[in-house]
């Protein structure tokens, strides 16, 4: 008998799955708002000018393929250690930073190392939340629970019940948040009610776990962190998983990065020797060439004024496409206040739409969303936006299609 045979089929990933099943479906006319992806007017993943200059500039250099340090190529730390607290920053000397296969990799490294934790913490993420952020911390040996984040009758956060429960906590306890562009629902806290979050994590003990995949796609790359910055200055203890994927559209080359912020240089030097150990067992020394391409961008002053300007022009353009949704949702005759469209930020809208809903999208239309009702609004474009439009409206006037919340 096989040693195998009893391994049963996982079900598919709640995320990546839904593109598994798009490409499966034979129609000529099918829309994937389900991954996060951006794409450009045209429906490509755009490459950004200001990477396409260093990737033909590193072509020209032709180098051996040799092993990065356990923690990644020393320029790309530091130019993410300034991109996430600041240049000049006065806590970057008690900052250990750890390159990561992308946002995700990120938080796994820190999960390994708060796992080492004595006793372990429990871990306590969104409500809801990014599909993976609950699964690696199981699979890191947590117990993880939920905070309230989404009021669906609001289409906006929960900010009363998110404090009740971070206040109620356990000592100790690792708080996931999203620093912007919150996934999947689009909803941020604002300035005010971050400042309460820092408050109530300093009262209770909590550990900050801030996963900032997005930084740049909300308002602006400072803006963005604004979350980081109040936890710095208030001078707690955290963590900060950080990605490249989406802000350079380098996705397939798994650029990110973890950064533990510590009480001090010497204990920054110890958490850091416990991440390397880390990200040695895991997968041993992390890629070159994406980190090098997002350090050549970060390091020279007119590439990365470059990328800022593409940045901005992807944000605006994902704005763009929230009114058009909210706008030809609304001249559709879909009932209700829509604004919430247009005041989520980033990838994703949270619509609002049941899972029965969303499942009658996918089979009537080919339109592929999360049963959650997330939708990927920067996927989006003038050439499916009518056809999205005409769906949505659709499924909601069945009568028997249910709430839309």
């Amino acid at each position: 008998m096989s040693v195998f045979a009893a391994v049963p089929l996982a079900p598919r990933d709640p995320v990546l799955g839904v593109t598994e099943a798009f490409r499966e479906d034979p129609r000529g006319i099918k829309v994937n708002l389900g991954v996060g992806v951006y794409q450009d007017e045209r429906g490509d993943i755009p490459v950004l000018d200001c990477v396409r200059q260093v990737e033909l500039a590193m072509g020209q250099d032709t180098r051996p393929h040799g092993y990065l340090p356990i923690d990644g190529f020393p320029l790309y730390l530091a130019t993410v250690k300034a991109l996430v607290f600041g240049t000049g920053s006065e806590i970057l000397d008690r900052v250990a930073t750890v390159q990561g296969l992308g946002g995700t990799g990120g938080l796994r490294i820190g999960a390994g190392v708060l796992a080492g934790l004595n006793p372990r913490p429990a871990v306590l993420v969104s409500d809801p939340s990014w599909e993976n952020h609950e699964a690696l911390f199981r699979r890191a040996g947590f117990r993880v629970g939920r905070y309230r984040y989404y009021d669906p009758e609001r289409h906006d956060v929960d900010t009363g019940g998110m404090l009740a429960d971070l206040a109620a906590a356990p000592k100790g306890s690792i708080v996931v948040l999203h620093a912007c562009c919150h996934n999947p629902t689009g909803c941020d806290l604002t300035e005010s009610d971050w400042e309460e979050v820092v408050k109530v994590c300093s009262e209770r003990g909590l550990v900050p776990f801030l996963d900032m995949a997005y930084q740049g796609f909300g308002a602006g790359l400072a803006q963005d962190a604004t979350a980081v910055a109040q936890f710095a200055a208030a001078g707690q203890t955290f963590l900060v998983a950080s990605s490249f994927s989406k802000s350079l559209s380098l996705y397939g080359e798994r650029v990110g990065a973890i950064n533990f912020v510590t009480a001090s240089a010497d204990e920054a030097a110890r958490v850091l020797s416990q991440a390397k150990v880390t990200a040695r067992t895991l997968y041993s020394n992390p890629p070159s060439f994406g980190a090098k391409v997002a350090a050549q961008v970060l390091a020279d002053p007119a590439l990365k004024a470059s990328w800022e300007q593409e940045l901005a022009g992807m944000r605006r353009r994902i704005t763009t496409m929230r009114q058009a949704l909210k706008t030809g949702l609304e001249q559709a005759g879909v009932p209700g206040d829509l604004s919430y469209i247009t005041t989520q930020r980033g990838m994703f809208s949270y619509s609002g739409l049941s899972p029965e809903q969303m499942r009658r999208l996918r089979q009537q239309y080919g339109v592929y969303g999360l049963g959650s009702g997330r939708l990927c609004v920067a996927a989006l474009n003038p050439g499916n936006i009518d056809y999205v439009i005409e769906a949505i409206a659709d499924v909601m006037s069945q009568p028997d299609a249910g709430p839309a919340d």
